[in-house]
């Protein structure tokens, strides 16, 4: 299996929860109520998952690999944009936080925000993912050797490994702040 694989897994998994997202969005907007569970659930998911994981492989260990190889413009400008695509992603989510607080603290208002910014992630993503999947991944890969492929599979791993004791010791320094 080439790097490019198990990003692709992933993407699968994530336009799994934009169809979710997709779904609440409609039910949120005739109900004119939303989940706040289901906004924490998407929010733990896209941090954690779509950007901490996902994104942190990328960028971690594929593009910080490419910057050491002579890639052509075309391939440069594309890693710059999905960089900032990533950026982007994650100020959407900052976003629909925030949103979400507003909400619970009584300003139904938001509702239209929140589902606004859950609008943004569902209208990101599959550009985002397709620009990866079928443009940047299978276009830098000739940059590297068989070898230095199959170590970028290892150092996936490796960083996934890590990646589960980096996710719950989040989840219990966060519990720990609400008991204090």
């Amino acid at each position: 299996m080439k790097p490019r694989g198990p990003l692709m897994i992933e993407h699968r998994l994530i336009e799994q929860m934009i169809d979710l997202i997709k779904q609440q969005v409609s039910l949120s907007k005739s109900k004119e109520e939303v989940d706040p569970l289901f906004i924490d659930t998407v929010v733990d998911f896209i941090r954690f998952y779509a950007d901490r994981t996902h994104h942190g492989k990328e960028e971690d260990i594929l593009f910080h690999e490419l910057k050491y190889k002579k890639m052509n413009d075309e391939n440069t400008r594309i890693m710059k944009e999905l960089i900032e695509e990533h950026r982007y992603g994650r100020q959407i989510v900052n976003e629909l936080v925030e949103a979400k607080n507003k909400y619970l603290s009584g300003q139904k208002e938001q509702l239209n925000h929140i589902t606004m910014n859950l609008q943004k992630l569902i209208d990101f993503y599959p550009g985002h993912i397709q620009k990866e999947d079928k443009v940047f991944f299978p276009d830098t890969e000739k940059y590297f050797t068989a070898e230095e492929l199959d170590g970028m599979i290892e150092a996936f791993w490796e960083f996934d490994r890590k990646m589960i004791h980096e996710k719950y010791k989040s989840v219990l320094l966060n519990l720990k702040e609400k008991l204090i």
